[in-house]
This record gives C-alpha cells, sequence and structure tokens, in this order.
C-alpha cells in the first residue's frame, strides 16, 4: 500500500516540479469571481497560467470533492446492490472497500492527468461556455472531455487525459479482486470513466445557472415579504 501512495505523491509533485522547471509551459483558468456572471465564465474569456499549485487543488477538489464524494455513494450502493466485485459482499463492508477502492482510482487518474499535463501545458480543467445557447452549451460539454485547453488557450486533444483514464484503469487491476482485475473490466471502467467526466463536465456547465436560479428566487421571496 505505501509504494501505491508513494506513486500518487510523486505524480501531484511532478506537477509543482514542472511548473517551477517550466513556467511557460503551463496553461490555465480564469480567476474566480466575487459574484455569479454568467457570461463572464465563458471559454472565450482572457486566461491566466495555471500554477502548479492549482494543478494539485485541481486534484483534491476532484478526488474527495463534494461532487466526487457524492458520486462514490452511488458507485458504491450500486455495486453492493448488485455484489460487484463479489469478493466484497453485499453488507456495509463492502460498500465501504467498493467506495474506497473508486477513490484509489479516481486519484491515480487525476494526479497522473494533472501531473502528465502539466509537462507539455495541458490545462484539466473546464471552463464553462456560459452565455452561449443551451445545445452549445451541451455540445462544449462533450467536446470537453475529449480536448483541453494548451499553453496559449488554444484548444488541443486531451493526451494526459487519454492516458491518464485508460492508465489508471489497468494500474488499479494489480490492487483490485481477482474477479474485477481483468482486461475486460479494465477496459469498462475506462469507457465509464469517460462517461464519468462527461457527467462532470454538464454539471459544472449548467450547475451555476441552476444555483443561481434557486439562491436568486430565494432571495426575491424573501424581500416581497
Amino acid at each position: 500500500m505505501m509504494y501505491k501512495v508513494g506513486c500518487l505523491l510523486l505524480l501531484v509533485g511532478s506537477a509543482g516540479m514542472a511548473q517551477k522547471l517550466m513556467p511557460g509551459t503551463l496553461a490555465s483558468s480564469a480567476a474566480p469571481e466575487a459574484e455569479f456572471d454568467g457570461a463572464s465564465s465563458s471559454s472565450s474569456d482572457a486566461r491566466q497560467p495555471i500554477t502548479g499549485q492549482q494543478r494539485i487543488q485541481w486534484v483534491i477538489r476532484g478526488t474527495i470533492g463534494p461532487e466526487s464524494l457524492t458520486a462514490g455513494l452511488f458507485s458504491a450502493g450500486w455495486g453492493t446492490l448488485f455484489n460487484s466485485p463479489r469478493e466484497y459482499g453485499p453488507n456495509w463492508q463492502g460498500f465501504g472497500e467498493r467506495y474506497g477502492m473508486r477513490l484509489t482510482g479516481i486519484a491515480t487518474s487525476n494526479a497522473m492527468e494533472a501531473g502528465l499535463g502539466a509537462l507539455w501545458g495541458e490545462d484539466p480543467r473546464y471552463t464553462r461556455d456560459a452565455g452561449a445557447p443551451f445545445k452549445n452549451r451541451l455540445g462544449h460539454a462533450v467536446k470537453m472531455t475529449l480536448m483541453a485547453e494548451n499553453r496559449d488557450g488554444s484548444l488541443m486533444p486531451a493526451y494526459a487525459r487519454f492516458v491518464a483514464i485508460p492508465g489508471s484503469n489497468f494500474l488499479s487491476n494489480t490492487w483490485r479482486p481477482d474477479s474485477d482485475a481483468t482486461v475486460d473490466r479494465a477496459a469498462i471502467r475506462t469507457g465509464l470513466g469517460f462517461l464519468g467526466r462527461l457527467g462532470g463536465n454538464t454539471f459544472d456547465e449548467f450547475w451555476p445557472d441552476v444555483q443561481h436560479k434557486l439562491f436568486h428566487r430565494g432571495r426575491s421571496a424573501d424581500a416581497g415579504r
């Protein structure tokens, strides 16, 4: 187990090292906004280079952030319901083991993507296309599942992601139970990994609008009382 943790730390640390060794090669995301402004978070906005620290923050948020932890509940619950993999059993202990196993896979994938991408300036983060028509925004979420921004804000194939998602899933076969440590199962997990990224992109694209409308409506109702 310690060697796995060491590998993860090495991969995460490579993002910071790449920033120090090659500061001009890292690409980026806009600074956080104090207030919601849908148009200002469009993908056409001016971009600031991502730092090594921001890459590490991306790994942490994508691994143990609220969205990831919540998704893990559904994933582990589904596996427990159908007792897959069978070695864990259909019980609370099995649920916990499935939850932890998913977490190790997500951590490995995120660390690989952030670390490798730092070498050639691939930004792993998603940029919203707020202000565009719904169809265009949905298409943007799909496109950015396979694409990423480079050091100057232009789009490029997400090479680090293409390595990280399959690589982490096949690598995890070394610590998964036998029934789950097969080529077929790793291939299925790889496909689900890209579908999960698409789901995450879609959530990031539209949730701020939903959240804004809900909170704005609540504030308007309170003001009218």
